[in-house]
């Protein structure tokens, strides 16, 4: 509960600070902490992002949805996740359709699978907050279990963790997978570098 207001309270305080990053960590007691200017040491995550664009710049083609934002930074922070990320596996999945069904039975804003819905804790995967709640902790499982690399982190979230380890952790040679993973970090990179086209 908390957590949702102080996240909410900087995003809403977000375009009195101009260009500014917001960094946030916490502590061992459960205390957040939170400042704008950029820390020197370990622990604090990107809780705003120095551009202030990043997630809502109108600018980038098929990227603009801004509705979900407070909820992506909120649970991309809480779980150490790049929000752009999050976005970007979301436009690619549901193109910001919270009602979104596949034929392969994948619901949602992050299309999760009823299984990985249930793994992830997921009551209502049709509430955009559990939805991307979800999302955002499978998407943090599995950067710990590819340590990191974002091709395998796309390929699992599309094609399932199995069948990228199967391909001695390749990108599975599936078409489907191969144009998800190469979609999807197209628009990541478009919201990292917005004035880039």
């Amino acid at each position: 509960m908390y957590t949702r207001v102080l996240v909410t309270l900087l995003i809403c305080l977000f375009p009195l600070c101009g260009m500014c990053g917001i960094y946030g960590y916490v502590d061992n007691r459960g205390v957040y902490h939170f400042t704008n200017i950029k820390p020197t040491r370990k622990g604090y995550q990107v809780v705003v992002p120095d551009r202030p664009k990043m997630l809502s710049t109108k600018s980038i083609n098929n990227v603009n949805n801004d509705r979900y934002d407070s909820l992506i930074f909120q649970h991309a922070f809480n779980h150490g996740v790049d929000p752009s990320l999050v976005k970007a596996v979301m436009k690619a999945e549901s193109n910001f359709n919270p009602q979104a069904v596949s034929h392969k039975g994948a619901q949602g804003l992050m299309q999760l699978m009823p299984d990985t819905a249930r793994l992830m804790s997921v009551q209502d995967p049709f509430d955009p907050d559990d939805n991307i709640r979800g999302g955002a902790k499978y998407l943090s499982l599995l950067d710990q279990t590819f340590q990191g690399n974002l091709e395998l982190i796309l390929a699992a979230y599309n094609a399932g963790p199995n069948r990228v380890k199967e391909h001695k952790m390749n990108v599975p040679p599936i078409e489907e997978t191969r144009n998800y993973v190469r979609r999807v970090k197209d628009y990541y990179n478009k919201l990292k570098n917005p004035d880039e086209r």
